[in-house]
């Protein structure tokens, strides 16, 4: 009889690496295949934003809880890239950064398939729509059109707002679990952001359920004095909400008992040709 050939062993770690690959995603990475310096590379960069456009080492060291070398390190291999300016003691991003978010406008699915449809709706209407995405609290604009509009800043590709102050951001938080929910709440540093926003946790949670409930939410200048929004949620062929698609008016315009009959229907008629294509 042939002799028997012993199984290989790399065969069977080969043969194994998948499932371990598929545990790694479904419980989250393991450390050893994380890149630390990557990780804080970025958050370097998240340190700046509007309210900090320019800080010194010292003052990125402790946003990002580094040592004062270890930020200087890495400002410093950011001002080589091209991503950071040096000035005086003081640092600030350069517009080298917006390639980041280019790269995922230009190579995502989601912001080529709206565009269009933001288009015939933005100009139907003769008002301002965009489309965004939920970043942990915070939502993400990736399509907007004015048709001639100038609402309000925020509407524009790339910019973050918070998600429980927004319309769009209402619609896409009522799809997610309660718990989910609860614990973002719990982060929330209730401040208002206008006179007529919600502060109240049991009332943002009453406005969410009543927005799972209905299909769409309406905010009244929550974010933004004489910014009115409404938003339905855009879903996929499976029926998973992958974004949500607003309208916005100014409050001089149309007042807030007639947002939901004028710009409802044109909502849910974007909604359901996005459904066949998302």
């Amino acid at each position: 009889m042939p002799a028997s050939i012993p199984p290989n062993k790399n065969s069977q770690t080969e043969a194994a690496l998948p499932h371990a690959e598929d545990a790694a995603v479904d419980n989250g990475p393991l450390k050893r295949d994380l890149i630390s310096g990557l990780e804080k590379g970025l958050q370097v960069i998240e340190a700046f934003d509007q309210e900090r456009s320019k800080l010194t080492i010292s003052e990125v060291a402790q946003r990002v809880g580094l040592t004062r070398a270890a930020a200087r390190r890495y400002l410093i291999t950011l001002a080589h890239l091209g991503y950071m300016r040096h000035e005086q003691k003081v640092f600030s991003l350069t517009p080298k950064v917006l390639r980041l978010g280019q790269s995922y406008l230009h190579s995502a699915r989601l912001p080529r398939i709206v565009q269009p449809l933001l288009y015939k709706l933005a100009y139907a209407l003769e008002e301002a729509a965009s489309a965004g995405v939920l970043d942990h609290d915070e939502l993400v604009c990736v399509a907007a059109v004015s048709a001639g509009r100038l609402v309000s800043a925020t509407l524009q590709p790339g910019t973050r707002v918070p998600a429980f102050y927004t319309a769009n951001g209402r619609v896409l938080l009522a799809n997610l679990p309660q718990h989910q929910i609860n614990a973002m709440l719990d982060r929330l540093h209730f401040e208002p952001v206008t006179v007529h926003t919600i502060v109240n946790k049991e009332r943002l949670l009453l406005e969410i359920a009543r927005t799972g409930a209905q299909g769409y939410a309406v905010v009244d200048q929550e974010l933004e004095l004489g910014l009115r929004t409404i938003a339905v949620p855009l879903r996929n062929f499976r029926g998973e909400t992958v974004a949500a698609v607003n309208v916005s008016v100014h409050a001089a315009r149309m007042p807030i008992v007639d947002i939901v009959e004028r710009c409802l229907p044109a909502l849910l008629k974007v909604q359901i040709e996005l459904a066949a294509l998302l």
